[in-house]
């Protein structure tokens, strides 16, 4: 039964890196095959399409590369670091024991929750090296490999219930507490981005957001050669680990039918 067992969860392992596998292949072809334009390029396309009568129907899948720029409204400020930035993201992490009783034996193991966490969902624009500007739509997609602002551990004390000015509820406020991690994440400005994305005009100006059709969108600090150089890596670990996996899962299933 035991050996029935590892068999299926290799096979789904199996399947789950396959899965895996054809997404990052995906996302290389699509580097691969996609431009780098600057925005005044983009907004010649853009004017040829208006003279055609598509006003606000301008579309390009493409990538655009500079520095991230704030919005008019000027940058953010992150909630635990008080960083300037254009985008931020915290998670705040309980650690706490848990114990149970099995079999007539105490057994304590160490479990983790997320009690806060924000991601900002402001707008903002990136300036290509010919320092025209462009506007950036951050929804949907997580930056790849933004700054790394907070990394803190804090162990519980009973009297507080609160760091870097987030409250926490009440109901975390127990002896079973080790303590809080704090973590945060942003993008600063005049920060290197590459963007693979679709270019559009559906509010007037030029902004580079997540494709219609379901596209890659991919917003990182890294250049296009390490992104490429990270995914064809990811991709030959995963084809091994789901040639390894498949067949071996196979086999344990297999024989643990007839053991």
């Amino acid at each position: 039964m035991g050996i029935s067992i590892a068999g299926l969860v290799l096979l789904l392992a199996a399947g789950a890196g396959f899965y895996f596998m054809r997404h990052t292949r995906s996302e290389l072809h699509a580097m691969i095959g996609a431009e780098t334009l600057p925005v005044p390029q983009l907004e010649t396309l853009r004017a040829a399409s208006d003279e055609i009568g598509n006003q606000g129907g301008f579309r390009k899948q493409c990538e655009v590369v500079g520095a991230a720029h704030p919005n008019p409204h000027g940058p953010l400020t992150s909630e635990l670091s008080k960083t300037e930035c254009v985008w931020y993201e915290y998670k705040v992490v309980r650690q706490y024991e848990r114990t149970e009783y099995r079999d007539g034996r105490r057994r304590t193991h160490r479990s983790s929750e997320t009690v806060a966490s924000h991601t900002s969902g402001d707008g903002y624009a990136l300036r290509d090296q010919e320092g025209t500007l462009i506007g950036v739509d951050p929804t949907g997609t997580q930056p790849d490999q933004p700054d790394k602002v907070v990394d803190r551990f804090e162990p519980y004390q009973k009297q507080s219930q609160s760091a870097f000015g987030i409250q926490l509820p009440a109901m975390f406020d127990s002896n079973n507490t080790i303590g809080y991690k704090y973590e945060e994440w942003a993008i600063r400005p005049g920060k290197q981005l590459y963007i693979l994305g679709e270019v559009h005009d559906k509010f007037g100006p030029l902004v580079v957001g997540r494709p219609d059709d379901g596209g890659h969108y991919i917003i990182s600090t890294r250049s296009e050669d390490e992104l490429r150089s990270h995914r064809s890596q990811r991709h030959n670990m995963l084809r091994i680990g789901v040639l390894v996996a498949a067949p071996l899962g196979l086999v344990l299933a297999v024989a643990g039918l007839f053991a």
